[in-house]
């Protein structure tokens, strides 16, 4: 099965341990030691990440340390930010159709009082 990125996302876990990593790199059981979870769930959220380019395994010696690579969230912030620029465009014409309807009303209610 072909993983992306917002499948990893998609768990509050998978999500600790991209911040997690994003502050310092760990071996498999220092990430482990971070979660109340057993270690083959912190194994399988690790394989899942790794399968989707947000973590690198790096071997140093007897060692295998996971590292985040946020790069790959630029897929998710690419999808986040035509959305936001739909949200932006919508909320500025609400914004606009707003002031001319309080202007419309100042404008009635400056001409009722003289």
């Amino acid at each position: 099965m072909r993983r992306d990125v917002f499948q990893a996302i998609a768990d509050p876990n998978r999500r600790s341990i991209i911040n997690l990593l994003a502050h310092e790199r760990l071996t498999h059981n220092g990430v482990a030691d971070h979660f109340d979870i057993s270690r083959p769930a912190i194994s399988k959220h690790i394989k899942i990440l790794t399968e989707c380019g947000l973590i690198i395994i790096k071997q140093e010696g007897r060692e295998r340390y996971c590292e985040a690579n946020l790069k790959a969230l630029n897929e998710v912030s690419d999808w986040v930010e035509q959305y936001r620029q739909f949200w932006e465009a919508k909320l500025d014409s609400l914004g606009n159709y707003l002031n001319k309807i309080q202007s419309n009303k100042t404008k009635k209610h400056g001409k009722a009082a003289k």
